[in-house]
């Protein structure tokens, strides 16, 4: 280890004193810190100072150091945004992580568009188009959108049906719709109806409400009383939706973040409350578990400042951040020009000091502390469910994480696996894997697991589990086992999990209810977990995920090979054209119906090909129709 150390502290001084990032890694090569730094020599030098007053935290890092590398930048501004680009897509063991699985959901208008129409997305991107939220959930997001398209009557169907429609579909015979893929409404006029959506997504409901009420009255001069009454009924539904809405501020039109946090040595919560134009459309608890905000070792300046970089990579950036703490002139100097890098436009990063901005810090730190103790106590419960597990399995160690492997195929062909992993007892999505069997045909289940597990333990860059779980009974434990004593892994301890039939019945033999049985290595007589009981829930939950990440990955590639083989009857279409095609189109259904341009337009593709394509995919579906007939 000191030889490691002094190596490393001689190395130091062959760095550069210019900005940019540094990227510690562990003896198996793998990324466990990424630091930013004005003076790069400088920051990583302070890392191997003995006689500085390192964090427990610091002192464990430095101990895992086996290499450092940097990345130079022009400013401090591109290391910082480098970092959370660096740490989002290694993420490393030392590093504050957001481990949210889903992106916020976002209403998406694709204002660019000639007849722009409202998505949900979770991403907000540089593309023409208008961002709000971000909302609660995606339901929310669905729910708005249906009732936006329904009182300002926008379109809902997919570029690719607007632009092949010949007459109006059934939302406009049901007026729901204005019918502009046949040009039965003007640019203008579609325009003026998503405007409208528009302003009531931007929270101007007294200025959308007044424009409503100016069209309705015209309307009713004009003798055409239906048109008034329906005006009448969407101000009524968009005066209730508005009513319901927690108003902050409403001669407010700024976009805000109120951001405050609150923890203990359990973990810290990070609050995160979204005003728009005086209005909450919602909220967000980020869990740190590696942060105690009490303890005099950790400095909001470093971790709130990453968690800003981090979440504001791929999130709206509103105009103005109010925050709970002060960080500093030359942070919150620093954030706002990252900020303004990002989304093009001024941003104000502030410490909440007027009275306006005190109220919001507190009604965000109340949140914070609620959903910090609904938070710990279910992680509690957690610790729990793996307590009883590793008591009842005999476990040497708590079972923090969990892997689980399945395999699946279909009539011996197309033969996947998956591994599924839990992390303190929920899903960590971003270690799962998919795995397409390479070595072995037909069905041979104990050959793909062998494969599997030796591919998975492969790899000695990820962390090995307390615990394996395999889907089946003494059968498949037994073989699991084998496999770990000849790729040297039995000190993994690994469980069986399967059904017991039970039957209620006995003249018909009905089987009315199953029964969870876990088998352990040695043991005739199987454990039995409560099935109320957290362990249970864990372990159960665990294997049913894992057969379904299994599954969709199956009926994925099924689906690619039926693809592929209606793909093989067309003449003039090689491997490569077909593999282009493929990644254009998810189906042969959207090939059928669209545009010979759409597919001319590929590379190495032409007209006359194109027009082929998909005359001979429609002919092979009518004669496969007429033989069905016959």
């Amino acid at each position: 280890m000191s030889e490691i150390f002094d190596k490393l502290k001689e190395k130091i001084k062959e760095f550069p004193t210019q900005s940019g990032v540094y990227l510690m890694k562990s003896a198996a090569d793998k990324i466990i810190y990424v630091g930013k730094a004005k003076n790069i020599r400088s920051r990583v030098k302070s890392y191997f100072q003995e006689s500085k007053d390192h964090s427990a935290k610091t002192v464990a890092l430095v101990r895992n150091i086996n290499e450092i590398e940097y990345l130079l930048t022009k400013t401090e501004v591109e290391a910082f945004l480098l970092e959370a680009s660096l740490i989002k897509k290694h993420r490393p063991k030392y590093n504050i992580r957001l481990k949210d699985d889903k992106s916020y959901p976002y209403i998406q208008l694709s204002w660019h568009d000639e007849f722009p129409r409202l998505y949900l997305s979770r991403k907000v991107k540089k593309d023409g188009s208008l961002y709000f939220g971000p909302y609660t959930s995606g339901g929310a997001v669905f729910g708005t959108i249906r009732f936006l398209n329904r009182i300002f009557k926008i379109r809902d169907c997919t570029d690719h049906v607007f632009k092949t429609r010949t007459r109006p579909c059934m939302t406009y015979q049901i007026g729901r719709c204005t019918a502009p893929c046949v040009k039965f409404i003007s640019k203008e006029d579609y325009r003026s109806d998503v405007e409208g959506a528009r302003d009531f997504l931007k929270g101007r409901g007294k200025k959308l409400i007044k424009d409503i009420e100016k069209k309705m009255v015209f309307a009713a001069d004009e003798e055409k009383f239906e048109v008034a009454a329906r005006m009448r009924d969407s101000l009524f539904s968009i005066k209730s939706i508005i009513e319901k809405q927690t108003v902050i501020n409403d001669s407010s039109d700024k976009d805000q973040d109120i951001i405050s946090y609150f923890g203990d040595d359990r973990g810290v919560l990070v609050e995160t409350i979204h005003v728009r134009s005086g209005r909450v459309i919602g909220h967000r608890p980020h869990f740190l578990s590696n942060i105690n905000p009490l303890s005099s070792d950790e400095d909001p300046r470093e971790w709130l400042a990453s968690f800003l970089n981090q979440y504001y990579e791929d999130n709206f950036i509103p105009d103005d951040v109010l925050l709970s703490t002060d960080l500093g002139g030359d942070i919150n100097k620093l954030l706002q020009d990252v900020l303004k890098e990002r989304s093009g436009n001024e941003v104000v990063v502030r410490f909440a000091t007027d009275t306006k901005g005190q109220d919001l810090i507190e009604m965000a730190s109340q949140n914070a502390k609620a959903h910090f103790e609904k938070h710990v106590s279910k992680d509690e419960e957690k610790k729990k469910g793996l307590e009883e597990i590793q008591s009842k399995l005999h476990l040497p160690a708590r079972p923090n994480r969990i892997e689980c492997f399945d395999i699946s195929h279909f009539q011996g062909a197309e033969t996947v696996a998956s591994q599924v992993v839990f992390e303190e007892g929920v899903p960590a999505r971003e270690h799962y894997r998919r795995y397409k069997i390479k070595t072995v045909t037909g069905i041979d289940d104990f050959a793909s697991m062998y494969e599997v597990l030796k591919r998975r333990f492969g790899h000695d860059e990820y962390e090995e589990p307390q615990l394996i779980v395999v889907d089946g009974g003494k059968g498949q434990l037994s073989m699991a086992v084998k496999i770990l004593q000849e790729i040297g892994k039995t000190h993994i301890p690994v469980v069986g999990l399967a059904k017991a039939r039970t039957k209620a019945d006995f003249q018909s033999e009905e089987v009315t209810s199953t029964e969870e049985r876990f088998y352990l290595p040695g043991r005739a007589n199987p454990v039995v977990f409560k099935t109320n009981s957290d362990a249970y829930q864990i372990l159960t939950g665990l294997r049913d995920e894992a057969h379904r990440f299994a599954i969709t990955y199956h009926r994925k590639l099924r689906e690619q090979t039926s693809l592929e083989s209606e793909l093989d009857y067309v003449v003039g279409l090689g491997e490569k054209r077909k593999k282009l095609l493929l990644q254009k189109f998810k189906s042969v259904e959207d090939i059928k119906q669209a545009e010979p341009e759409e597919i001319a337009n590929l590379k190495s593709f032409n007209r006359v090909l194109a027009e082929r394509i998909i005359l001979q995919l429609n002919e092979a579906e009518e004669k496969s129709d007429e033989s069905s007939e016959t």
